[in-house]
C-alpha cells in the first residue's frame, strides 16, 4: 500500500468498529503501518483482516482507554511492535442516556473515563513517542454535542465538551514541536454507539438518530482525518464540524 504515510504508523483508538475501524482502514491504504486497540478481540481481528488482505500492516491490542495502565501499555506495545509512532486517533466512544436525575453516577463515570479520560490517557502515553518522531499528528474524535447539550445525554455533552477544551488546549502546547492536534466534531454518522446506551428506549431513539435518512457513514469522516493529515505540516487543520447534508433532525 503506497501514499503520503508510507513509512509512518498510526495508533487508532476504539479501532475495531464505526469511525475508527473506518480510520484504521484509510490510514492502511495511504501507506501507515496500523495499531488498532479496543475492548473486543472479534472485532479488531474482523478489521485487521480486512487491512492484511488489502495488503496492509496492522497490529491488533486489546486496551480499555478508560484504564490510564492498559492504555499506556497499548501505546507502548504499538512502538514496540511497529518502531514508532506519528498519528494518534482517539476514537473510543460510548454514550449513555440520562440526566442528572436520571441516569446514575455509575453511568456518568462509564461516559467521561471512556470519552474524556480515555482521550487523556492515550495523548499523554504517546507524547514521548511523538516527539522521538521529530513530530506527529492527533485527531481527538468529538461531536457537535462537544458544541451543544441535551440534558438527556448530559453525560455524553459534558465528555465530548471536555475533549474539546483539551484538544484546543494541547494544541497550543504542542504546536512548536511539530505536533499538529486536531478535533472532527460529526454530526449524524452511521455507528454502533447506540449500543453502548443501557436503556433500550432511548437507545432506539439514537439508533434511529444516527441511521436517519442522509446520516453520515463512518468512512465519510475517515476521509476528514485523511485530509487533515495531508496538508503541509505549516498548516493545522483545529477543528472540524461535519454535518450531514441534509439534517432535518439534528440531536
Amino acid at each position: 500500500m503506497a501514499g503520503f504515510l508510507d513509512g509512518k504508523v498510526a495508533l487508532v483508538t476504539g479501532g475495531g468498529t464505526g469511525i475508527g475501524a473506518a480510520a484504521a482502514e484509510a490510514l492502511a491504504r495511504h501507506g501507515a503501518a496500523v495499531a488498532i486497540t479496543g475492548r473486543r478481540v472479534a472485532r479488531l481481528d474482523e478489521v485487521a483482516g480486512r487491512i492484511t488482505t488489502a495488503g496492509g500492516q496492522v497490529a491488533t491490542l486489546v486496551s480499555d482507554v478508560a484504564d490510564e495502565a492498559s492504555a499506556t501499555a497499548a501505546v507502548e506495545a504499538a512502538v514496540a511492535g511497529l518502531g514508532r509512532l506519528d498519528v494518534v486517533i482517539n476514537s473510543a466512544g460510548v454514550n449513555e442516556a440520562g440526566g442528572i436525575g436520571t441516569l446514575d453516577l455509575a453511568g456518568w463515570r462509564k461516559v467521561i473515563d471512556i470519552n474524556l479520560w480515555g482521550t487523556i490517557h492515550t495523548c499523554k502515553a504517546a507524547l514521548p513517542h511523538l516527539r522521538a518522531a521529530g513530530g506527529g499528528d492527533i485527531v481527538n474524535i468529538s461531536s457537535t454535542a462537544g458544541r451543544r447539550a441535551a440534558g438527556l445525554f448530559a453525560s455524553y455533552a459534558t465528555s465530548k465538551h471536555g475533549v474539546n477544551g483539551f484538544t484546543e488546549s494541547i494544541r497550543q502546547e504542542l504546536g512548536g514541536e511539530n505536533i499538529r492536534v486536531c478535533l472532527i466534531e460529526p454530526g449524524a454518522t452511521e455507528t454502533e454507539i447506540a449500543q453502548s446506551v443501557s436503556d433500550p428506549v432511548w437507545a432506539e431513539m439514537m439508533q434511529q438518530h444516527v441511521s436517519k435518512a442522509g446520516a453520515m457513514q463512518a468512512g465519510d469522516i475517515a476521509e476528514a482525518i485523511i485530509f487533515a493529515l495531508m496538508l503541509p505540516r505549516r498548516a493545522n487543520v483545529s477543528q472540524m464540524l461535519i454535518r450531514p447534508t441534509i439534517d432535518t433532525a439534528p440531536m
